[in-house]
């Protein structure tokens, strides 16, 4: 799973909806292509772009094939890109500075993101 193959199965909206609908529950590929005003081919060339991406699996039903959202590709694929561009250390006091850490909004909003991954991991 490459960090680009995810920013570019993310960088489509037809694709975000698609994984906002596995999200819920797994779909065949003629249930997600009824919830879209766009042919059945632009669907399964969305589909294969989130399979590349490994943000989406298909798993074989019988005469069907039914594609779910992988939790855990999507958090960590995130998390990974969050740690990289928004690394909480630098958002902590620095040796050099006087006591002047971070403000209590600062500290507050710091906090809630950590939270917020904490969720994303915990479902994942």
């Amino acid at each position: 799973m490459s960090t680009d193959n995810v920013f570019k199965a993310l960088s489509s909206t037809p694709r975000r909806r698609i994984l906002a609908y596995l999200s819920k529950s797994p779909l065949t590929a003629g249930e997600i292509a009824d919830r879209f005003d766009i042919s059945k081919p632009a669907i399964s060339k969305h589909l294969s772009i989130l399979l590349a991406s490994g943000l989406v699996q298909e798993e074989k039903k019988g005469l069907y094939v039914t594609y779910s959202l992988v939790e855990e590709n999507v958090a960590n694929a995130l998390m990974s890109f969050l740690s990289e561009v928004c690394s909480l250390n630098r958002y902590t006091q620095d040796e050099s500075a006087d006591s002047d850490a971070l403000s209590e909004p600062a500290q507050e909003a710091s906090e809630g993101k950590q939270d917020a991954l904490a969720t994303i991991v915990e479902k994942s």
